[in-house]
Parts: C-alpha cells; structure tokens; sequence
C-alpha cells in the first residue's frame, strides 16, 4: 500500500506500508478520499513545527469513506463518508474531564505526533469520525481546518459589533473569519500578501483590510478604522513571532487578543502594555467534537461555501513533486488538497 512520509525536513516522499488489518471493537478501516494541506503540514515539511518528528505520514484533513466498522461501533456504517477530528485525547487527565479534550495532557494529533491519513487506508477510533454524507470528499477535508477557526472564535467570543483584527489571512485566518462574521462582528484582515487581501474583499465583503508593512502605518490606519480606540479582539493567525509580538499594540483597552497560529519561537512585548490596558491574552488549540458537528451543518444547509478556498489540486502521486510549491505564497495558493481517489 502506498504512503507519503516526511522523511525529514523538505522531503516528502512516496513509500510502501503494510495494509492496515481488520478493525478492533472501537476502531474503523477508512479509505482516504482527499487530503487538505494546512499550515501543521508545511511548517512540518519545512522543519519549523514544534510537535513534528520524522519520519512522520502527514495528513489530517481528511475527507474519508467507512469500510469496515469493530464490533462496537454504532454511530456509522460501511459506506457512510466522514470528515476526521484527528486530536486522539486519553479522557482521563485534568483538561479532558473538564471537556476540553482539545487541549489533553497525552494529546496525540494524528499527522503530527503519530502517522496519519497521507495513505489509502487506515484504522482510527471510531468517535473521531463525523458522519457528512451530504458533503462531497472535498468539503469533508476542509472541516478540520474550519474547526480551529470556530474553535479561535469562540476563544475570542466577539459580539454583534465588535471591532475584530484578524491578522494573517491564510486558511486558519479565513477559517477564522468564516465564524467571526456570523457572530455580526465588525471585520479588519491585515496581510502581508496582497491577493490574499483582495480574496477577502472579493469573496467575503471585507471593507478594511490592512496591507502590512512592517512599520507604523497599519498602526495609523488601525486608529481610523476604529474611531482611535483599536480592537476590541484581535486573533493572529500568523504564527510568526514578529507579528505576534506585535500584535498587542492593536488591541484596544479592556480588549482580548487570542494566539491561533504557533511559533517555536519567543514573543516579546513589554508587560506595562498588557497592564495598563488589562488586556485579556488567550491561546486557542485545535477544536471540539461540536465544532465539527457544527460546521458540517453550516456546509450542508449553504451557511458555509467552501469551493472558493480550493485554489490547488494535485494528485496523490504527484504530491511529492508539487508539495515544495505550496510552501510559497506566491504561487497564490489559499487552499490545497491531494485527491487519493
């Protein structure tokens, strides 16, 4: 069966596994219809993802049929098509006994921490699978991604009104956004890549948007976008210690800044900033069993459209050759996916 692993850094290469064999009482046998690339997945192959180790089989937007169910499983059937939750909690630490199984002390991702669904098949728990069978392969794929951004939200809690930045208008940036403008929130992007930008305008009616520099004039353009009183709530998305350093002197007084994006990186800022303003500081880790409950409702009745995001499409053997340019901005990719079948 064929595979495609990391072998290290800037090396994804196809190679041959063993199949998986029949499924334990919790488990099903799933086969791998797409594959979404997201920003775990090429900072992984650029050797800049805190929780990576090679080798390591990527892949954990994953748009999946049921083949084979154990003998305990109830709540999906051979041929039922699934998005995948692949955060493998252990349900007994403090976090998971408190629900927030997103962020357990044993977390496992799958594509991350252990192999995951850049192969034909493969066996996974059962409770991870959240049945879509209005959804096509491709949307499936693009549940996980749009869970952190609901998940980032909710973390972030705007209200209808609230003055919201979202910095870095990648996929967990416009996943971001997908949730922050149902909750009636007044929106900025702010970008260094200019057709990501003009995809906000475009495609979601952002009216500001914010062509970052580097220097003080997104500072000055903040203060008249918002009457001179900042952000009620900024999420950075970037995962770029620089722009998350920078990101406090955003945020308006009383206001809530929430870390989406990760760096291995130290993030500086002076503590009187912090202080002064009492700015609530927040992280957001990957998402929960309802935010994928949710979304596939949000997709299926239209609330949601995803064929915009879809920018890039490869197949499974070609990936190899094609992954190195989805590394580059440039080449305008918002969205890939790797079709398995």
């Amino acid at each position: 069966m064929k595979a495609l692993q990391f072998t290290q850094p800037h090396q994804l290469e196809s190679i041959d596994i063993e199949p998986p064999g029949s499924p334990e009482a919790h488990q099903a046998l799933v086969k791998v219809h797409r594959i979404g690339i997201c920003g775990t997945d090429l900072s992984g192959y650029l050797g800049k993802m805190p929780f990576f180790s090679y080798p390591r089989i990527p892949g954990h937007e994953l748009g999946v049929e049921v083949l084979e169910v154990g003998s305990q499983v109830t709540h999906v059937q051979p041929g039922d098509r699934c998005s995948v939750e692949p955060y493998m909690h252990c349900g007994a630490c403090y976090p998971c006994q408190r629900g927030a199984t997103n962020c357990c002390e044993n977390l496992k991702v799958i594509g991350v921490m252990e192999d995951g669904g850049m192969r034909e098949t493969f066996l996974v728990r059962a409770n991870k699978l959240h049945p879509g069978n209005a959804l096509s392969n491709d949307q499936l794929a693009l549940v996980e991604t749009l869970a952190i951004g609901c998940h980032a939200t909710n973390r972030g809690a705007p209200e209808e009104e609230t003055q919201t930045l979202i910095i870095g208008a990648g996929p967990i940036g416009l996943a971001t956004l997908e949730f922050v403008r149902l909750t009636g929130a007044k929106v900025t992007v702010m970008d260094r890549v200019a057709s990501r930008l003009e995809f906000c305008r475009t495609t979601y009616g952002v009216a500001h948007t914010l062509h970052s520099q580097g220097d003080d004039s997104e500072l000055e353009q903040i203060l008249a976008f918002t009457n001179g009183h900042r952000y009620g709530l900024v999420i950075d998305a970037t995962g770029n210690h620089h722009s998350m350093s920078d990101a406090l002197r955003y945020v308006a007084h009383t206001g809530t800044l929430v870390y989406v994006g990760i760096t291995t990186q130290t993030i500086e800022f002076l503590h009187p900033a912090l202080h002064r303003a009492e700015i609530t500081l927040k992280a957001s880790r990957n998402a929960l069993p309802e935010d994928f409950t949710r979304i596939i409702g949000l997709i299926a009745d239209g609330t949601i459209q995803t064929d915009p995001w879809i920018t890039h499409r490869t197949s499974f053997e070609e990936a190899p050759a094609r992954f190195d340019s989805f590394t580059r901005p440039e080449t305008g990719v918002i969205k890939a996916l790797i079709e398995v079948t």
